[in-house]
């Protein structure tokens, strides 16, 4: 993977690529909230010779720091500059959590150019939401910073992952935070969701992968109601929580090798 870099109105963002093949399909990573590329790894390694594999630290995330103001319209625009800049037109997105959010984003704007959306513990865009959901999101920022910083970032760790190698990752991209940088990115975060958030007709195939031990918010119900409401199939990870692909890497492996295979021949 060879490191790259965009220079955007708010601040650079960074991004990992393999050579791209154009008689290869291409898988753009987009991690979740707080994390960063490192959360793909397993994935990465398991793809980067089939298919082209692009992965980023998303604005205002890892080394995409320092950025001036987070925008998941910015962060889809962001992403159609990395395409152009490597000719690719036609793309697979897998988003985890905030990255799921990111991809709907761009899906909004550039549909023909998504081939396929794998969703891993995400949640979806369109009118799931309650009053009292959208309450309760807009108040993580202030009642995240009532937490000592140690108790915040172990809990986060527990929190996202069950596997020692899960708990181990998530420590690790968070541990750059401080405690401020933290709470006012989860707090945007889902701010920025609600902003963005509208409803979404997802015509490519798509996929949603679940934990089965995820307990973070109510990420289980939506995925429950948005297979439902939409048809779109819905597996559960065992052995993981939130951060699923992390947590049990070869069954969430086999289960986007297996989506791949599925997809009809990509066009120009």
């Amino acid at each position: 993977m060879r490191e790259a870099h965009i220079k955007t109105k708010y601040g650079t963002v960074y991004y990992w690529t393999t050579k791209i093949d154009s008689t290869k399909r291409t898988l753009f990573f987009l991690h979740g909230l707080t994390a960063n590329h490192t959360m793909f790894d397993y994935q990465i390694a398991h793809f980067k010779n089939a298919c082209n594999v692009i992965a980023w630290d998303a604005p205002a995330h890892g080394k995409s720091r320092p950025y001036t103001a987070f925008h998941y319209e910015d962060a889809a625009q962001t992403m159609h500059a990395i395409l152009r800049e490597l000719n690719v037109t036609n793309v697979i997105l897998i988003g985890q959590s905030m990255g799921g959010f990111i991809a709907q984003s761009f899906l909004c704007r550039y549909p023909k150019m998504v081939h396929g959306l794998i969703a891993i513990d995400s949640c979806p865009f369109g009118d799931y939401y309650s009053k009292f959901d959208i309450w309760w999101l807009k108040q993580i920022e202030w009642m995240s910073r009532l937490f000592p910083e140690k108790l915040l970032k172990s809990s986060m760790a527990k929190q996202n992952a069950v596997s020692t190698a899960g708990q181990n990752n998530m420590q690790e991209m968070i541990s750059g935070y401080s405690k401020r940088e933290l709470c006012h990115l989860m707090g945007i975060g889902y701010a920025g969701f609600l902003e963005d958030n509208q409803t979404l007709d997802i015509a490519c195939p798509a996929l949603l992968l679940v934990g089965e031990k995820d307990r973070t918010g109510k990420v289980k119900t939506y995925n429950r109601k948005w297979a439902a409401r939409t048809g779109i199939k819905q597996i559960t990870i065992p052995d993981a929580a939130h951060n699923a692909n992390v947590d049990n890497p070869e069954t969430v492996n086999q289960c986007i090798g297996d989506f791949i295979e599925r997809l009809k021949p990509q066009t120009a």
